[in-house]
């Protein structure tokens, strides 16, 4: 009955004990709710109090000292007899580990533990409820695994190890907040945003102080004489803001040179000579050209020497010609700022052979000698007129005048050059009848073109011609122009950039070369001129040219058919000639004459006389030592 009677006292006592429990974890005011370790770092050590259960055996010890404490809570003498009693009875249940306990610590936490169970009303804890503090001192890094693994804790306090630590964490953190005083700086931050910041106090200029000799000034701005003397005030002259290109008053214009004033008779035996001149050079088609073998010996001929390079006009040059003449050799240019010049080779000193004339306000994009009559010069210009300029008179007729556009090319339609075909740099076209009294057109043409930079009538079948625009060349047939709109009979588009130039083949007009802005030379089978030409030959050539040069243009040797030259950016700088299957036949190379790129190219019809104009009026002409 005995043992059976300690068994059941045993089992409510273990009863009471989790009721206990349960009610200390309700209980939100005592001081001690939560059953983790509490921590406290003594010199440089983390100290940690574990509740430990005491068995039954032992708990009849401890009835003394509860009374003890109820009787003397406020008594200090009793509080250390009270210390003295738990420790000597703890000692017998302590484990080795908290035995290791420095006495230092576990005083300095008794003393705490009992400082709050002190100022507390009433008992925390009755007989059943006895409990041991034991302090462990060890390192943080060691306090987790030793709190987690506490013997006997999960049978006293019920939580899991899950629970222990999500109660631990949240004590963490809510200690790590509150030593980050927040709330503490958050009212300082808002009195800081409250005050008003102190208007800017402007700085006061201090006053300046009047110089009584001032800076030294010369005596011309002063407007003062040597002797000190005030100067009287000149008065400004109103400038006055002029066109940098007037146009030229309209109707014929005198063939006076620029640049020789001084001797008029040597300019008058210039003209009589060239007037002389008046026979043609017949065309002959049906003539055999020259093999290449033959024609590459006589390119190998012609030479250049310092006697035949000489500056002519003062712009870049635009356009060039030469006069057919047999036995002298005369060179025309056409420059950027209006200038025609001409130069006489056969004249020595070729200083006094050059003559530049004024007949246009603008750019000379245009220059052809008069194929029924080689003393006429014929001229055009972006200032929108077209002239003529007489050896024989001594001036410069004026054929076509529109000063609402602005000219780009021009051709003969027949061969007595009496009808011209006049291309606009708008797109328009205009048909102009030399035989008309007056300096109007024929007829008005709108193309299909936005904008037109050259044009060439068919050698053979001169109702033919071909114009380059902007991206597309077409042919036309003059037969069929419409002032309202015309069509094309054809268009090439295989070009990808801007096209400079496009013309036929001297003699039969068989083929058409064009000069594009995509670095290529396109050869073209216009023999039979259908609803389509096709392509026959690309060739590479660098033709970006850049802003200050002229733009390369590709032309015709008139000798041979089969032949184009063209200017270079290659180094040495030279102009090349290449053969309609893409092969490159001759480069001219001048060595210290040549020494700049020749945009602008022209071959005499029937000499081996080659002559090439850059963008300074400097004309480099290379010619057989026969001729020279």
């Amino acid at each position: 009955m005995s043992g059976s009677d300690a068994a059941a006292e045993k089992a409510e006592s273990r009863q009471r004990l989790q009721v206990k429990v349960n009610e200390y974890k309700e209980n939100q005011n005592i001081a001690y709710v939560s059953l983790r370790p509490v921590q406290t770092t003594l010199l440089g050590k983390t100290a940690k109090v574990y509740l430990v259960p005491f068995s039954l055996s032992n708990l009849d010890q401890f009835k003394s000292s509860k009374s003890l404490i109820e009787k003397n809570s406020n008594n200090e003498v009793a509080c250390k007899k009270y210390k003295t009693t738990i420790k000597k009875t703890c000692g017998s249940i302590l484990t080795p580990k908290m035995k290791a306990t420095s006495s230092k610590a576990e005083a300095t936490l008794q003393t705490s533990f009992l400082d709050v169970h002190t100022e507390s009303n009433k008992p925390q804890y009755s007989n059943s409820d006895a409990v041991i503090l034991g302090v462990d001192m060890e390192s943080s890094q060691d306090g987790d695994s030793d709190e987690d693994t506490t013997p006997g804790l999960d049978d006293f306090s019920g939580l899991s190890p899950y629970e222990r630590k999500r109660l631990k964490n949240i004590s963490e953190n809510a200690n790590f907040f509150a030593s980050l005083h927040l709330s503490e700086s958050a009212a300082r931050l808002r009195e800081m945003i409250k005050k008003r910041q102190p208007p800017e106090s402007k700085r006061k200029k201090p006053k300046k102080t009047t110089n009584e000799i001032g800076c030294r000034r010369s005596m011309r701005l002063l407007n003062v004489d040597p002797s000190g003397a005030s100067l009287p005030a000149t008065p400004k002259q109103p400038t006055l803001v002029a066109d940098e290109t007037p146009l030229l008053p309209p109707g014929p214009l005198e063939m006076a040179p620029k640049t020789r004033d001084d001797n008029k008779e040597l300019f008058k035996g210039f003209l009589q000579t060239w007037t002389a001149m008046s026979k043609t050079s017949t065309k002959n088609t049906e003539k055999e050209l020259s093999s290449i073998k033959s024609y590459k010996a006589n390119l190998n001929g012609m030479v250049i020497s310092q006697d035949t390079v000489q500056k002519v006009t003062k712009g870049p040059i635009f356009s060039m010609a030469l006069h057919p003449s047999e036995t002298r050799t005369l060179v025309a240019a056409g420059a950027k700022f209006g200038q025609v010049g001409l130069w006489d080779l056969t004249q020595q000193p070729k200083e006094d052979a050059v003559y530049v004339f004024q007949p246009h306000s603008q750019s000379v994009s245009c220059l052809y000698f008069s194929p029924a009559n080689p003393a006429h010069i014929l001229s055009l210009s972006y200032d929108g007129t077209l002239r003529c300029g007489d050896f024989s008179r001594g001036i410069f007729e004026e054929v076509y005048r529109n000063e609402r556009s602005s000219f780009s090319s021009f051709d003969f339609l027949v061969e007595d050059a009496s009808t011209l075909i006049v291309a606009h740099w708008d797109g328009n076209m205009s048909l102009v009848d030399r035989r008309t009294p007056g300096a109007s057109y024929e007829k008005l043409i709108n193309s299909s073109l936005a904008k037109i930079r050259t044009i060439h009538v068919h050698p053979v079948h001169r109702q033919y011609f071909i114009t380059a625009g902007l991206r597309d060349v077409h042919i036309y047939d003059a037969r069929r122009l419409d002032a309202r709109g015309s069509q094309p009979l054809i268009s090439l588009t295989e070009h990808t950039k801007s096209i400079a130039s496009a013309y036929f083949s001297p003699l039969t007009g068989n083929r058409v070369v064009t000069t594009c802005a995509d670095c290529k030379l396109r050869i073209f089978d216009s023999n039979c001129i259908s609803s389509q030409i096709p392509l026959l030959t690309t060739i590479r050539h660098n033709t970006i040219t850049g802003r200050w040069l002229t733009r390369f243009q590709a032309v015709w040797d008139p000798k041979q058919e089969d032949c184009f030259m063209i200017g270079s950016m290659a180094y040495p700088r030279r102009v090349e000639i290449f053969h309609e299957a893409g092969k490159s036949i001759h480069s001219f190379l001048g060595g210290e004459c040549l020494a700049s790129v020749c945009s602008i190219n022209a071959m005499h019809p029937t000499r081996y006389i080659m002559a090439g104009g850059n963008s300074s009026g400097k004309i480099h002409v290379f010619m057989s030592e026969t001729n020279c």
